[in-house]
């Protein structure tokens, strides 16, 4: 049917008078189409005929299309590649032509480097100069070049095709002879360059063998001093301990003279007492010399004995001066030996100070410490570069797993999409295979119906409609015939005009004038309405503009909200997608299947409609000739009028009754005419509402039939569709397993080498701590020895303060010894001065006097001897108690 209808669309788009133009146009195609002889089954009737006919053509034109669109096809794969190639060597091209250019600009640079002025060559140089115009836009073009090309690209290859081959190969032949020149004027100067390096390359190994030389020399004398450095360490070490011993026989004298100094301020004390008891005992004895006179006789052997124990006295008090004076000489040379001791530890001083890098490095501990930091050293190198090594490891191992799950991601999303777009193309073809076997359907229905109840129905359409045509044909010439007699009544009238003299000549100028007027007023209304119509449909176009920018904004929002939907809906799951598309495209078949009802009503009777059509515009063509012709018969009346005003002759009136007679005549014509066109309006009427009952009827019978149909091919669609979907579903299952299988494979893999990955950054990881734990323990080392260092400096800095302390201190107890000395000269001559006084009064004195006073003088002379040589406190602490005692006695 669709060939059929394909086939009898032209005709009918064409004028009116078609059937004997059909039939010729039918045979032409046979004539062309039929080549070969076709054998056709039994036929019932013409129209069986023409229908397998056009079904023939429509197969072979079907073919030819098929093989006119894989010729097109062809050529234009061919086309595209010719294309491509050419567009390839336009891209070489332009690529050698700039590369070309930099090269021969590099050129030019190095030689303005090489030599600041460049000699005259004979080459020419204005194939360098034609292109270097190119070169400044293409050296820009170095990265990838865009799709579309430069200007200069363009010019390029436009001179290429206008160019001849032999001013190509002239051209070209400049060039390479100025690319030659110049670049064996290169050559010459890398071979210039060549000989100055091997002739400086002998300088060089004298130099290198001089300074290995001096290099040797440096080292002996590293050497020396590293072995004056050790000697000065070690005489270092031995003056640093004779440093500590000195400062250890101060510390002990300090103490010393600290106890000497307490137990002479203690003395002193004691001697003040001991000065007081003796004033006192002497104003005794001067106050008791009076009261004592008168027994003075009888104690004389008394006096004798305690002269002999005086004397004794004053010779244990010389001895004790004795002793005093040597210890005091001891004392002198033990200040002579401090002052030695303190000369020798300035010294020490000074050669610590300035003690030479020999003796320390001769040193043993400083062989030590430098062979435990070359080693500390060369380890922590080690340790640094396998630090180094392991990091580089771990990054190239992490870089290398982060791009395996990057190409993991990208080959899964890359899967993913695959997936989709294949979902989607099964859909497609889905519903394309479903709207095919649709399309079948309905066509096979459609067949089916014609053939069944369409042929008798189409016949009598057909007898009807060519009736119609008929008749309209017949009615067409009348109308041509009315219009021949109107034009023949026109003619006469004008003759009759042209007969009736000046009179008729100013009638007829005022009703040109007045007819011109009316036209005028008729054009003026005619443009006015027509500016309305204008006006109005602009209106509209904006109302209509305004609606689809509505409508556009409308459209936005739905896009949006179904972008929004579709983004919503893509995060759900698989299967409601695809319930949800099932769903939709059952909708759109049902929506297809309501549409495709549709165009086969149309289809069924296009002819009909179309004739109808025609009969239409040819009555509305016959009534827009009767209004003119109307419009023209009012118009001779009232020029009719206007002359039987102004004309009062008989020959006028005569005229005008011909002209009444003649229009009486037309008017008759008119009204049969009239009455014609209403029978035929009649007719027309009674013959649509038959052909509107049949329509009726025909729906009628066609809706029955569907609903038959309708059930049977619903029954078999379904269950077509189910086995269908069933294998679609089974393949797409197999399918997916596969996949899924693969992609269990790939994810296996994967994983092992993510977890062997893994192992060799745990083994890394474990070496790297073993690493760390290495360099923290050397690190330790190196942090204990400097530590030692610069203890050892700091040792230095306080034995230097300890000596300075131990000056002052010195100081301090001479200058301490100093007094001692001159408090002692004063005690030895408070004593001569006792002793002197003593003597003289010793004959006057009484025994007990005498007694006390001995027994002062033995106390004091024992504390002097305690002084002396004692350093005790309680040997000294108990002398001062046996002193008191004695005192108290003596008082007593």
């Amino acid at each position: 049917m669709s060939g059929a209808g394909g086939g009898k669309r032209p005709p009918g788009g064409d004028s009116p008078p078609g059937p004997p133009e059909k039939k010729s146009k039918k045979e032409e195609k046979t004539t062309t189409t039929l080549i070969e002889p076709i054998r056709i089954a039994g036929v019932s009737s013409t129209e069986e005929m023409d229908m397998k006919v056009l079904q023939f053509k429509n197969k072979k034109l079907c073919e030819r299309l098929e093989q006119r669109q894989a010729m097109e096809d062809e050529l234009r794969e061919k086309i595209e590649k010719l294309e491509k190639r050419q567009a390839t060597d336009d891209t070489t091209l332009l690529i050698v032509n700039r590369y070309w250019s930099q090269l021969e600009e590099n050129v030019r640079i190095l030689r303005k480097r090489i030599e600041p002025d460049p000699p005259v060559v004979s080459t020419p140089a204005p194939p360098s100069a034609t292109i270097p115009d190119q070169t400044p836009v293409e050296e820009d073009d170095t990265s990838p070049p865009p799709p579309p090309l430069s200007e200069n690209a363009k010019g390029f290859l436009s001179t290429l095709e206008q160019s001849s081959e032999e001013e190509l190969t002239l051209h070209l032949q400049d060039r390479m002879q100025f690319s030659k020149e110049a670049i064996a004027c290169l050559v010459c100067v890398f071979d210039r360059l060549h000989r100055f390096e091997d002739d400086s390359q002998s300088d060089i190994i004298n130099l290198n063998c001089t300074l290995l030389d001096e290099n040797t020399r440096l080292r002996d004398l590293a050497t020396l001093l590293q072995g004056r450095h050790h000697k000065m360490s070690m005489e270092y070490n031995e003056l640093v301990d004779k440093v500590t011993s000195s400062e250890t026989k101060v510390t002990e004298m300090e103490t010393t003279v600290e106890d000497l100094q307490w137990d002479i301020e203690k003395l002193r004390n004691r001697e003040q007492k001991l000065n007081k008891h003796l004033a006192e005992a002497m104003e005794q004895l001067k106050s008791g010399y009076s009261s004592t006179g008168s027994s003075g006789g009888l104690a004389g052997g008394q006096i004798t004995l305690n002269i002999q124990k005086f004397e004794s006295l004053n010779a244990e008090l010389e001895h004790n001066q004795e002793l005093a004076n040597s210890r005091m000489a001891e004392l002198e040379k033990l200040q002579v030996e401090l002052q030695e001791a303190v000369r020798e530890s300035e010294k020490l001083k000074m050669d610590l100070r300035n003690i030479p890098e020999e003796v320390v490095k001769e040193t043993l501990e400083y062989k030590c410490l430098q062979s435990q930091f070359s080693l500390l050293y060369n380890e922590s190198l080690g340790v640094k570069t396998q630090l180094d090594e392991a990091r580089a490891l771990l990054l190239t191992a992490k870089n290398a797993h982060l791009r395996q799950i990057e190409h993991m991601e990208s080959d899964e999303l890359s899967l993913q999409k695959k997936l989709r777009t294949e979902v989607i193309q099964l859909e497609d073809t889905l519903a394309q295979v479903r709207k095919e076997y649709e399309m079948l359907r309905i066509e096979f229905e459609q067949n089916l119906a014609a053939n069944e109840q369409a042929g008798p129905i189409n016949r009598e359409m057909r007898h009807l409609i060519s009736s119609l045509q008929n008749h309209n044909l017949q009615l067409k010439g009348d109308v041509q015939r009315y219009k021949r007699k109107l034009r023949e009544t026109q003619l006469e009238i004008n003759k009759l005009r042209c007969q009736s003299g000046d009179t008729g000549v100013l009638i007829l100028e005022e009703t040109t004038s007045d007819s011109i007027d009316v036209k005028k007023e008729e054009d003026e209304d005619q443009e006015e309405e027509e500016e309305r119509r204008r006006e109005l449909e602009r209106q509209r176009a904006r109302e209509r503009e305004r609606e689809r920018e509505r409508e556009a904004e409308r459209e936005r929002e739905r896009e949006r909200e179904r972008e929004r939907q579709r983004s919503d809906e893509l995060k759900r799951k698989d299967s409601d997608t695809l319930k949800m598309l099932r769903v939709e495209l059952k909708k759109a078949q049902e929506s297809q299947k309501e549409m495709k009802l549709l165009l086969d009503m149309y289809k069924s009777a296009p002819k009909e409609q179309r004739d109808k059509v025609q009969l239409m515009a040819a009555e509305r063509k016959s009534k827009a000739e009767v209004d003119e012709l109307r419009m023209r018969v009012r118009e001779l009346e009232e020029r009719e009028r206007k002359e039987s005003k102004k004309l009062a002759d008989e020959d006028a009136l005569r005229k005008i009754r011909v002209a009444e007679e003649t229009i009486e005549h037309l008017q008759k014509k008119l009204a049969a005419t009239k009455q014609e066109e209403e029978a035929l309006l009649s007719e027309m009427d009674v013959t649509g509402q038959a052909f509107e009952d049949m329509q009726e009827q025909n729906s009628r019978l066609l809706q029955q039939l569907r609903e038959k149909d309708d059930a049977n091919f619903k029954l078999m669609s379904e269950r077509i569709k189910s086995n269908q979907i069933y294998k679609l579903l089974k393949e797409e299952k197999e399918e997916l397993a596969d996949q899924v299988l693969a992609f269990k494979t790939q994810v296996d893999a994967q994983l092992l080498v993510v977890q062997k990955l893994e192992e060799k950054e745990g083994v890394l990881q474990s070496t790297l701590a073993a690493l760390e734990k290495e360099l923290a323990v050397r690190t330790q080392a190196l942090e204990l020895n400097k530590r030692k260092a610069v203890e050892a400096a700091q040792l230095a800095e306080d034995l230097k303060v300890q000596l300075e302390h131990t000056q002052a201190k010195l100081k301090e107890i001479q200058v301490s010894v100093a007094e001692n000395r001159t408090a002692r000269e004063r005690e030895s001559s408070n004593l001569k001065r006792a002793q002197v006084c003593m003597h003289c009064e010793c004959h006057s004195k009484p025994k007990a006097l005498i007694g006390g006073c001995r027994s002062n003088i033995l106390g004091i002379l024992s504390l002097q001897e305690d002084l002396r040589g004692n350093n005790n406190e309680n040997t000294i602490k108990s002398r001062l108690r046996g002193v008191s005692e004695k005192e108290r006695e003596g008082e007593k």
